[in-house]
């Protein structure tokens, strides 16, 4: 029997116990349609991170601040006041830094000290800006935050064109959420348009600055919906005006500082080694993919267990093909008497079995793949338009081709495996004592 009829009989015997095979397979349809909804939540949700790192800073950057030096006495309990000390609301990972951590300033010669750091290519300091309020031609006041800015940034953006960090026009992205509030019937109609913050010196002088309306930004993973985004030059003037009357330290010295590093020749080592020499010097720093890390592995550890229950599905379901292939092997004896005795080969016989299982576990791994897909992309659909339609350009439950062929060769080789002690039962068959089976 040549190898193709081998193929040709396994795919015919295995509907011979029609409602036998049919509960097998659909044992093995459950395990795979779990694995295909699971992967694709995994899959869509860190496409989704993935998507966003630009949202929240350019790959080849570091937030850093200054260690404060009462740090390592003081690390439980209150600590005591000192007026040189700012608040700092950078995210830092390492050592004791911590989000809304009161931290030493950057001076100017603390950041002439990071730019002589090796690996450091610019460093700029990041300036804390407040607005009073946000207001279009004459209309409501309202309050709004000042979102944070570098080079190489990009935003999502649901109108507009990106900031022009180079330009000396005031420019800003302002939030979606603010659009119908401040006036405008679109988000459209709000490009090109000026609005005006009002803010107040530390005279208590109150001060307008108008600005050019050239995008309106999406909320995403590390941008509030509730900000508005400032170019480099709307940002110097609305911190000039806000530091207007300011001496000394105060109008020098700042929370944290952003540098930018060659990210694109650096190895995750070298940019360790990188952070290493940070501290070193006494700076804590976080990269974007650090701040991203921890989302990510949140959602690989939920996807890890929601896997692991898809997985004893189909371990459950495998013991099903063993029952099936064994009650064919049973029903089957004098068949493969006969067949051995006409000259068919133990290896042959162990192949038509062998592939009589992984046929079920492909038509069950098919169907369970098809029609995951099919009710991943439907949820996926309805959640993202209701439940996280905050969260635009998020396809919650995405699918990979390569992850869709990884879960049918897993599921087929789980049959395979199952079918191996049937298939070597059938093998080892004497086909005299086969023959004289009742």
């Amino acid at each position: 029997m040549k190898n193709i009829d081998v193929i040709s009989s396994a795919v015919n015997n295995t509907f011979r116990s029609k409602m036998r095979t049919t509960l097998t397979v659909l044992a093995i349809f459950i395990g795979a349609f779990t694995l295909t909804i699971t992967s694709g939540l995994g899959t869509g949700i860190n496409r989704y991170i993935d998507s966003t790192v630009s949202a929240i800073g350019a790959d080849d950057v570091m937030t850093v601040t200054k260690k404060a030096e009462n740090a390592e006495s003081t690390t439980d309990g209150p600590k005591k006041y000192d007026p040189e000390q700012v608040s700092s609301n950078a995210k830092v990972t390492s050592g004791t830094g911590q989000q809304n951590a009161t931290v030493d300033p950057i001076t100017p010669e603390r950041l002439t000290e990071l730019s002589a750091i090796d690996g450091v290519l610019s460093v700029q300091p990041n300036k804390t800006v407040k607005v009073d309020y946000v207001q279009h031609d004459g209309g409501t006041k309202y309050q709004i935050g000042i979102g944070g800015f570098v080079s190489g940034q990009t935003l999502q953006l649901a109108s507009g064109t990106q900031l022009d960090q180079t330009s000396s026009q005031l420019q800003v992205a302002l939030p979606v959420s603010f659009i119908e509030s401040l006036g405008y019937a679109s988000n459209e109609d709000a490009i090109g348009s000026t609005i005006d913050f009002g803010v107040t010196d530390a005279n208590r002088t109150a001060h307008t600055v108008t600005a050019k309306v050239v995008a309106v930004s999406e909320a995403g993973i590390g941008v509030s919906g509730s900000n508005a985004i400032p170019n480099t030059a709307l940002s110097d003037e609305l911190s000039a005006l806000q530091n207007a009357g300011l001496t000394g330290a105060a109008t020098t010295n700042y929370a944290s500082a952003t540098i930018w590093f060659d990210a694109a020749n650096y190895t995750p080592e070298q940019v360790t080694a990188l952070q290493d020499r940070l501290t070193a010097a006494g700076y804590e720093s976080t990269t974007v993919a650090e701040q991203l890390g921890t989302f990510q592995s949140v959602i690989d550890a939920i996807v890890l267990v929601l896997n692991a229950f898809a997985v004893i599905s189909l371990l459950a379901a495998s013991f099903g093909i063993v029952n099936t292939l064994l009650m064919s092997v049973q029903e089957r004896t004098r068949e493969i008497g006969l067949m051995k005795a006409m000259g068919m080969s133990g290896g042959k016989v162990f192949g038509l079995f062998s592939f009589e299982a992984v046929f079920i576990g492909f038509l069950g791994s098919a169907i369970g793949v098809g029609l995951g897909m099919v009710a991943g992309s439907l949820v996926g659909n309805a959640l993202g338009s209701s439940l996280f339609a905050n969260l635009p350009g998020l396809t919650l439950i995405a699918f990979d081709p390569m992850s869709i062929t990884v879960i049918m060769l897993v599921v087929m080789g789980i049959a395979l495996v199952a079918g191996t002690l049937p298939a070597a039962r059938a093998a080892r068959a004497d086909p005299i004592e086969s023959l004289r089976y009742e």
